[in-house]
């Protein structure tokens, strides 16, 4: 049994009843960041054991706080992606209880960028939410925040290579697939071509796609060979040029396949060429362009997955209410089941 004298009660002793550093119980006793909660309770109780407070100031200090969660969002022309981001600060003036959100755009498929972007955020912040690319920097960068205390979710495109606490998002490679089923029975052909338009590999979440598509054509629908893909990195401009130049190279393509945003481009593409009646063109992300094309026929069908609940899970995993690991639901939208406008980002 530890006996301590008369005297007050100093930090030293609680790092020694606590089993900690003096340092740790300097960051617990002054409210700074990057202690595991675990920790931080063990050390405000050791406080409360030899004296140091009494128990009504480990009910406050152990009580609601404001959980600071920032959201790492790409910057570009993806439709998704900036809607997200307005979704996210719109939700966040809404959301209920001891929770400051933060959103911010940073260079898209840029490793360094987001590693820097990680390590600048993730200094004040409790919780990181991000959409990750996979490289060796971006892991690196996770894990020391994870070392550090901080709570790290990736949405969208997932990095299972590191320490990430939680991915919320759909399963990507069973988009591919579906995308790949829905292409398959649209396309009443004996043979043609299916193109495939990423944003770029750097995401998990465009390869995953990728690999499904290839997957279940392959397997279901042999008459069907698939080019590509062709990276046009969300940007709708590239998009257009690279679909000018896929369909006047391949005039037997009978289906396109948009495994990343801003699918706008492709559907000009396809306006313009007059091919929008005869190819069954698949992409990504419910969205004002998205909507129109599928109400107009450039566009047959639509997976994406709410951002709405993306967000309500990212703030229940930050405060600790959430640690279901599940797919978010995959929605999937044709012309006659779009739901109301009001509804798409």
């Amino acid at each position: 049994m530890m006996v301590f004298d008369g005297r007050r009660p100093l930090i030293p002793d609680i790092a020694t009843m606590a089993g900690v550093s003096t340092a740790t119980v300097d960051r617990v006793l002054n409210r700074r960041s990057g202690v595991r909660e675990a920790t931080l309770r063990r050390v405000l109780e050791a406080a409360v054991h030899i004296g140091y407070m009494d128990k009504e100031e480990l009910s406050k200090r152990l009580g609601p706080r404001f959980a600071k969660v920032v959201f790492l969002l790409p910057r570009g022309t993806n439709p998704y992606l900036t809607g997200l981001n307005t979704r996210v600060r719109e939700l966040a003036d809404l959301s209920p209880g001891p929770v400051k959100v933060r959103s911010h755009f940073i260079e898209s498929f840029n490793p360094d960028a987001l590693a820097q972007a990680l390590r600048r955020y993730g200094k004040s912040a409790d919780t990181v939410v991000f959409m990750a690319i996979d490289h060796p920097q971006v892991r690196q960068a996770i894990d020391e925040l994870v070392m550090a205390g901080k709570r790290i979710i990736t949405i969208i495109s997932d990095l299972p290579s590191s320490n990430r606490h939680l991915y919320l998002g759909i399963d990507n490679f069973a988009a591919g697939r579906t995308a790949a089923q829905i292409m398959g029975r649209f396309c009443h052909v004996t043979s043609g071509k299916l193109a495939l338009i990423a944003a770029s590999r750097a995401y998990r979440a465009h390869m995953e796609r990728e690999m499904g598509f290839l997957a279940l054509t392959e397997a279901s629908f042999p008459y069907l060979s698939v080019i590509g893909p062709h990276e046009g990195h969300d940007n709708r401009d590239e998009n257009y040029q690279n679909t000018c130049r896929l369909l006047q190279a391949h005039p037997d393509i009978v289906g396109i396949y948009n495994v990343g945003g801003a699918s706008d481009g492709i559907g000009r593409a396809l306006r313009e060429s007059r091919r929008d009646a005869d190819i069954c063109f698949i992409g990504h992300g419910l969205t004002p362009d998205t909507r129109s094309m599928l109400l107009d026929g450039t566009m047959d069908a639509v997976i994406t997955q709410s951002p709405d609940l993306i967000y309500s899970r990212a703030i229940a995993a930050a405060t600790g209410e959430q640690t279901d690991v599940a797919p978010v639901a995959m929605e999937i939208y044709f012309s006659e089941n779009l739901p109301a406008a009001h509804h798409v980002m």
